[in-house]
């Protein structure tokens, strides 16, 4: 099995930074994409961003110029680097990767952490 352990949530100030970290570890060959997602009181989850094995990287509209999505393969981590935060940045912050737990796994398996909250005062 595989589990993804999230850090680095808190509260903070409109115009302040956080930093997100998310571990996977457990049965582990290789990490396909790894994804932030978030989810406000009363709203949908959205996707945040997102970044494949190769580094290419995706953002919602909503946080483009601000965040930042990178990925420590050796580590099996994924990271949210968050600047500029305004109060409708809150919420519950949830990682996800597609983790090939094997050679022959080629589409993976989705795993979700337990999230971290995300709280900005205005």
């Amino acid at each position: 099995q595989v589990q993804l352990v999230e850090s680095g949530g808190g509260s903070v100030q409109a115009g302040g930074s956080l930093r997100l970290s998310c571990a996977a570890s457990g049965t582990i060959f290789s990490i396909n994409v790894m994804v932030w997602y978030r989810q406000a009181p009363g709203k949908q989850r959205e996707l945040v961003a997102l970044i494949t094995s190769a580094g290419s990287t995706k953002y919602a509209d909503s946080v483009k110029g601000r965040f930042t999505i990178s990925r420590d393969n050796a580590k099996n981590t994924v990271y949210l680097q968050m600047n500029s935060l305004k109060p409708e940045d809150t919420a519950v912050y949830y990682c996800n990767a597609n983790v090939r737990t094997s050679s022959t796994s080629y589409a993976g398996e989705d795993y979700w952490g337990q999230g971290t909250q995300v709280t900005v005062s205005s």
